[in-house]
């Protein structure tokens, strides 16, 4: 099924471009405005599954397009700023915001906190199947299992959490901050080290394939991702 719809609203076309363009590419239906009157109208026409919304707009802003929507709507909301002072973000959330970017921001970032929240809010498609499957791995996220070639393995809700972060996007390299925001949230108290902490158990809990079909690799300087022999799922 479709990861679902998201209402891409900013006023420079080329952010619009690039943003519905990565979501496009991870298989989201993609609608846009450029400014705050006509976010609103179609927010309540699309009714989206989620809204990316930047603050400086021309006629109504993003402040007052969030206070509007959230009258009678709990669609999650990312707000975008270019220049993220903290009480830009402290007000975003006390407005009803579950997230916050500062431009200029990796796209790949904004796909995977946009994965993130609705995975969080439970919108149906998120994550594709309830299971994955790799030669020497498998995860089921109705139960929360985990068997590898030592048998079953028993993770803490955050260690699967990471595992299933990883292995949804194979490749893909996941700094620690986006590791920490996906898991935690966005208002979370931990830094780094949390995330480090968390592989190292993984990895040990896990241990190596034995045919050497995937194993999660350290980006240095970066952060993580889980490298796969081959692109092919069994």
């Amino acid at each position: 099924m479709p990861p679902g719809t998201v209402l891409v609203v900013d006023d420079d076309p080329n952010i619009r471009q690039l943003m519905r363009l990565y979501l496009e590419q991870d298989g989201f239906t993609v609608v846009v405005a450029e400014d705050g009157v006509t976010a609103i109208e179609k927010h309540n026409e699309v009714q989206p599954d989620l809204l990316v919304l930047d603050i400086m707009l021309p006629g109504r802003d993003g402040w007052d397009v969030c206070r509007e929507i959230r009258k009678d709507s709990s669609t999650p909301i990312i707000m975008l700023s270019a220049r993220g002072e903290d009480y830009e973000k402290i007000l975003g959330l006390e407005l009803g915001a579950d997230d916050y970017l500062t431009k200029p921001f990796n796209p790949r970032e904004l796909v995977a906190r946009v994965r993130a929240i609705l995975r969080r809010s439970g919108v149906t498609g998120i994550s594709g199947d309830q299971c994955m499957e790799y030669p020497d791995l498998y995860i089921n996220r109705s139960d929360y299992v985990v068997k590898a070639p030592r048998g079953r393995v028993s993770l803490t809700a955050k260690e699967f959490e990471i595992l299933w972060l990883l292995m949804e996007s194979p490749r893909q390299v996941f700094t620690r901050e986006m590791i920490l925001d996906s898991v935690w949230g966005f208002d979370h108290p931990m830094d780094a080290r949390t995330v480090d902490t968390h592989i190292k158990r993984i990895r040990r809990k896990l241990g190596p394939s034995p045919r050497g079909c995937w194993e999660i690799k350290t980006v240095w300087g970066v952060g993580y991702r889980f490298q796969l022999k081959d692109d092919r799922r069994r």
